[in-house]
Order: structure tokens, then sequence, then C-alpha cells
């Protein structure tokens, strides 16, 4: 039997998914680590085991790969038909026997890839509307993976690091922390946070596109009074802090002072002499109108939406 390929050769495309296909491996590798035991203890996600971090990562692997169908049929099918369906969906998973969930993340994971494989070229362009009401083209659920799997493969909690990211990823999740940054920053008065890596020849945010989707910074920085707080690390560390997933030593703020703990409420630190109040929570996630939560599952996968969401780990969900 001849061996089946991807059918798009567009190369920004076909990269992208190699980026995602590798996450893949490496999420699957962290869990097959894993004894059955090992599935009841905590994950890094505050409120999570690792039962309902392996549901929510198998689930949207099954929720992207209806996107990639709604793009190649033109019959709509969204991702979930509710931010309830999509909570109980995870919690009812998460009570399966771990055999049971190694399949879903198995036979998930594979659907979806196949789902990438088979569609058309032209079909790549193709809108479909995430979970959070945002329209985008289907290729942009390629990158939405690519986050999912390499940034939980993390979250498992037994020796995934972001140091391990291949550097170009690294590169691409630091440009979309700024994006989310700038966008957010007039609303919840973000400071003018900089970020700048010890090993790297640029800042992220320079508003370059990276993989198939459209994401990064915005390049012009929005007018502010106050100086910018300057972060300097590599930039696994500084992604790692950004993401809540790094101590914060890892970091130093550009006049020598350590930077605080990004999941904390509320920190004081110095910036060119000046003390900032800095209100830190999960900047790469969209904001939760309940509280400051630390978990990656506000609302399914989507970064960059601006509206205001009730992730499923605060109270009064």
């Amino acid at each position: 039997m001849a061996v089946r390929r991807d059918l798009v050769s567009d190369p920004a495309i076909t990269s992208a998914l190699l980026l995602a296909r590798r996450g893949q491996a490496y999420y699957s590798r962290k869990l097959n680590e894993l004894t059955d035991a090992d599935f009841d203890e905590p994950s890094l996600l505050a409120g999570w085991n690792r039962r309902q971090l392996v549901a929510h990562v198998g689930l949207n692997a099954r929720a992207l790969a209806r996107l990639v169908e709604w793009a190649a049929t033109g019959i709509k099918s969204p991702m979930y038909s509710s931010p309830a369906e999509r909570d109980e969906g995870i919690e009812l998973s998460a009570t399966l026997p771990v055999q049971a969930l190694r399949n879903l993340s198995d036979h998930a994971a594979i659907h979806l890839t196949v789902e990438w494989r088979d569609l058309p070229p032209d079909r790549w362009s193709r809108p479909v509307r995430t979970a959070q009401g945002r329209t985008v083209p289907v290729s942009e659920t390629v990158w939405m993976r690519t986050r999912e799997v390499w940034m939980h493969a993390v979250d498992l909690r037994n020796g995934g690091r972001i140091a391990d990211f291949p550097p170009e990823l690294v590169d691409a999740l630091l440009d979309d922390v700024v994006g989310a940054w700038q966008r957010r920053r007039a609303n919840e008065g973000l400071p003018d946070f900089v970020l700048d890596p010890t090993d790297r020849g640029t800042r992220p945010g320079s508003g370059a596109a990276n993989g198939a989707g459209e994401r990064g910074g915005t390049g012009a920085r929005p007018a502010t009074t106050a100086p910018p707080v300057v972060l300097s690390g590599t930039a696994a560390g500084l992604l790692g802090w950004a993401t809540g997933r790094a101590a914060a030593g890892d970091v130093v703020v550009a006049d020598g002072e350590g930077a605080p703990p990004h999941h904390a409420g509320s920190e004081t630190i110095g910036s060119h002499g000046t003390a900032q109040r800095l209100r830190l929570h999960r900047l790469l996630d969209p904001p939760c109108a309940a509280g400051a939560c630390r978990g990656l599952a506000a609302r399914g996968v989507d970064r960059g939406d601006e509206r205001t969401v009730r992730c499923s780990q605060c109270p009064g969900r």
C-alpha cells in the first residue's frame, strides 16, 4: 500500500504541521512515562489532576478535528456545542479508566492528523469559528494544537521542560505573549513589559508571524507614560515565567531585581528606580471573569481573544 502524505504543499503549513506533530510526539512520550497510579496526581494546572489534563488534551484534538472537517465539507461543525458541554466532557472523560484515557489521547491525535493530511490545498484558507467565537482560517488549528501539546506536556509535571522546546517554537510563543500583553494593556492596566532574551539577537514582538496562523506582536508599542519593565533571561526562562511555568529566579528585571512569581496576584518590583504594582496572571490566556486563574483551560486553546471569559477552575463559574 502506498504511503499517504499531506495533500497540502505550502511550505509554511507543512513546516507548522511538522512542529505540531513533534509536539504531539513529545506530549505522548511524557504521557507514556506515567504509571496508571500517576494519573490521580496533580498536574501543574491548579485544580486539575492529570486525569483532567489528559482528558482535556484528548478532547481538544477531537474539537479541532471538527473544525478541519468543517473546512473540508463546508458543513458547520463547531468545536463544542457550548462552554458547558466542553467542561462536562472533560469532567466525565476524566473518570474513565486509565487505559481508556490513554486510548482517547492516542486515537484523537491520530484522527486530527489524518484530517489535516487529507485536507485539500485549496481549503486550508477556509474560515472556521473557534470556541471563543473568533473567525480564523482553518490553518490556525495547527498552531492551536501546537501550543496545546507542547505546553501541556510540561503541565503533566513529570519532567517536561520548556528548555526542551525547539527554538522556533519558543520564539513564536514569546511573540504570542507579547502580542497578548499589547492587546490587553489598556483594558487591564498592565505595565509595559519588554522581554529581553539573553540568548537571542532580537526581542519578541517584532510583528513577524510564525507558521501557518496569524499571531505574534503588533510591532508598534502602545503609548505609555510609565517606563517599560524590561525583563531579562533566556528565551525559555522568559517563556516559562510569562506562562507561569518557571521559577521567578529564571528572570530578572533590568535593574537587577528578581522578577516576582508570575501567578502572584500583585507584586512590587523596581523598574528604572520606580516601583510598579504588577498585576500578574496568565497573560497568554483570555482573562477570566471570576479571578486571576492559573489554568490553561479558560476556554479551549484559543488565545488572543480579548473577550472576558469565565474559566473552569475559578469559583462561581
